[in-house]
């Protein structure tokens, strides 16, 4: 450990003959340039780029890169996750292509984590909090390159595809793009990623047997790279992007590490330069009209409702008015849900086989016949909305790939990217249902399109009264299902889970461990955290205020009687205190007992909560909060400080 024998001293160096040839500068750059941008010159042929060559546009390349593989591919240290672990091939893509036209690539990552590996764990507490460090420091990435005139952003997961978006949405007038990552493939047999995240809970049930969960776990992700098979935050965002205009189209979805995965990121490249010899900037791409056809399009897919917190914090961060509440309902009342995709249904198809049936620009032809987009807001090909899809639909590619979906899965792409009166008739509707009441205040949210069909009135109306079991913590929830202590007709009450508790901590492991069990559709959960993308069933989250900011949700005990109607199709919905263990009543009288009752006593933030997600909980509260998109609007927080030292 200490020494290696054999190793030779004598090879040591202290001077080398540096590169050959000249820097390219004149008189006037001596002169006026400022002596980073010089000694930037040297930097760059040190790192052996040919001098000739260093006068190109200078573009960008930020990435969540992490991991690190050998010339074959093979492991050498481990990422966190697929989603990152073959994005730096098409950031070697795209700088090779930018390479052959000139300009001059450079590459920086940020890398970020996942949210599957941290289900159930205190990993969970820094996941939406690293959202927002992640953009400040892909931020401070791109302004500490001074010379950059563009910059394309490589990444695919639930949050570092959302932080780089809230980085390039600031670029203002520099030019960017951004290339999704892709999704990973399909076992020939076996689970999907999201499925294969039960096998605990199903094995505690005796449904699973140990060998089975075993096989099935190793295969679920089939392929190396990309994000996982389903519509969760990960593949909601890619098409989001596509549907801002900030990636070309039909690049979201794409099977990660095939030839046509690759063929985006050249292409993209360049498309940075042709907006720099357009001058279009980022701020001629985002813009209201883009946030407007984003939300559209969500809505159309029926995306995760994680969603709410990333596209109003791309808005901020583009100095653009974020979307409210009611902004969503109003779009959401408008779209029918058009996509058939896993965790949705009703077949629920794999994000690559809705690839393979057109992706997002199939989705925009549709609503595009339904008067729904803005079809002139500009985007990274130069071109409006409106052109794009004009090439779409007469495009080789999508005619090509349609048909290899039906010779390869013997799949339909019209029955996986459905017209409005194809997806009426398959019972398909709308997303996103903001209920309120006396224990949601400010707001809640449920992805209404996700309840079991089978516990849907014939009026399309879920309608469930029970008795309420209360859990302070993640884990007692978990135990409690795997234990059988939780009843058909209960409502699981997950609180402290909210930013100030634990980070609005995402708690997919219950919500697929009670989609895995029979009577798990008649249980309905209720938490002021967050879900994961992939989550079904009757589950409200986002309830505001939080329990630790005085939410009445910290004060619902054990028995009381909740009441949750849910209208699919108006999309209005609301959730009440209707009774205690001594009385039933109704929601007048319930909100009259909230206002009597004090608060638990056993109300705490996670006793792990680090130092740095408190810090990040103040400040995005002081921000706005949850339904402003958990930003940091410095303005707010600069004005809050004042205001609290003025006091002192």
């Amino acid at each position: 450990m200490l020494e290696t024998e054999g190793l030779s001293f004598d090879a040591v160096r202290t001077h080398a003959a540096g590169p050959a040839g000249q820097l390219p500068i004149t008189p006037e750059m001596l002169l006026h340039q400022p002596s980073g941008n010089l000694f930037g010159l040297s930097l760059n042929v040190g790192m052996g780029w040919n001098p000739a060559k260093l006068l190109g546009p200078e573009v960008l390349i930020l990435s969540t890169h992490g991991g690190l593989r050998d010339a074959d591919g093979k492991a050498i240290a481990l990422g966190f996750h697929t989603g990152h672990w073959e994005v730096g091939l098409l950031v070697a893509e795209a700088a090779r292509q930018l390479a052959a036209m000139d300009a001059v690539p450079f590459a920086g990552a940020c890398t970020d984590p996942c949210d599957g590996r941290t289900q159930g764990t205190t990993g969970m507490f820094d996941s939406l909090p690293y959202r927002n460090d992640a953009a400040v420091v892909l931020r401070r990435l791109m302004r500490s390159l001074p010379t950059r005139r563009g910059v394309i952003g490589v990444a695919t997961c639930d949050k570092g595809l959302p932080a780089m978006m809230m980085a390039l949405a600031s670029a203002g007038s520099i030019p960017t793009v951004l290339i999704p990552g892709g999704v990973t493939l399909l076992p020939e047999h076996g689970e999907d990623a999201g499925k294969v995240q039960t096998i605990g809970a199903r094995f505690a049930q005796e449904q699973i047997t140990l060998e089975y969960a075993a096989e099935v776990g190793c295969r679920a992700c089939a392929s190396p790279g990309g994000g996982c098979q389903f519509l969760g935050t990960a593949a909601t965002s890619q098409v989001v992007a596509e549907a801002l205009g900030m990636a070309l189209p039909h690049s979201a979805l794409a099977p990660s590490g095939d030839a046509i995965w690759l063929d985006a990121a050249r292409r993209s490249a360049t498309a940075i330069l042709r907006l720099l010899v357009l001058g279009i900037g980022t701020r001629d791409v985002l813009t209201q009209a883009a946030l407007h056809n984003a939300m559209t399009v969500h809505a159309a897919f029926g995306g995760s409702t994680n969603l709410l917190l990333h596209v109003p914090a791309v808005a901020h961060a583009a100095g653009l008015q974020r979307p409210a509440a009611a902004d969503w309902a109003h779009v959401n009342r408008q779209v029918p849900r058009l996509v058939d995709a896993l965790p949705n249904g009703p077949v629920g198809f794999a994000t690559v086989q809705v690839f393979l049936a057109g992706g997002a620009a199939e989705a925009m032809l549709h609503l595009r016949r339904m008067g729904l987009l803005d079809l002139r807001a500009m985007t990274v090909t130069g071109q409006t909305v409106g052109e794009n899809l004009d090439w779409w639909e007469q495009s080789e590619r999508r005619q090509l790939l349609k048909k290899t979906l039906m010779e390869r899965d013997g799949i339909d792409a019209d029955d996986v990217i459905m017209n409005p009166d194809r997806a009426k008739s398959r019972g398909l509707t709308s997303t996103v249902c903001f209920p309120i009441g006396n224990l949601a205040p400010e707001g809640s949210v449920i992805k209404s399109t996700a309840i079991d069909p089978s516990v849907v009135g014939a009026d399309g109306v879920y309608r469930h009264t029970g008795p309420a079991k209360v859990f302070v913590t993640e884990a007692a929830a978990i135990e409690a299902i795997k234990n059988s202590a939780i009843a058909a007709g209960d409502v699981m009450v997950l609180i402290c889970s909210g930013p100030a508790g634990a980070g609005m901590q995402e708690i997919y492991q219950i919500t697929s461990a009670l989609k895995a069990l029979p009577f798990g559709k008649h249980v309905a959960v209720l938490t002021d955290g967050r879900f994961s993308g992939v989550s079904t069933g009757a589950c409200i989250g986002h309830i505001s205020p939080e329990a630790l900011a005085g939410g009445p949700l910290g004060k619902i005990v054990d028995g009381d009687w909740i009441e949750i109607v849910i209208d699919r199709v108006t999309l209005h919905g609301t959730v009440n205190l209707v009774g205690t263990t001594q009385r039933t009543s109704n929601a007048e009288e319930g909100a009259v007992e909230l206002q009597r009752r004090p608060a638990r006593s056993d109300l705490r933030p996670h006793p792990e909560l680090p130092n740095d997600t408190r810090l990040w909980a103040a400040l995005v509260q002081a921000s706005g909060g949850v339904w402003a998109g958990c930003v940091y609007d410095t303005d707010a927080i600069i004005a809050a400080l004042h205001k609290g030292i003025g006091r002192q």
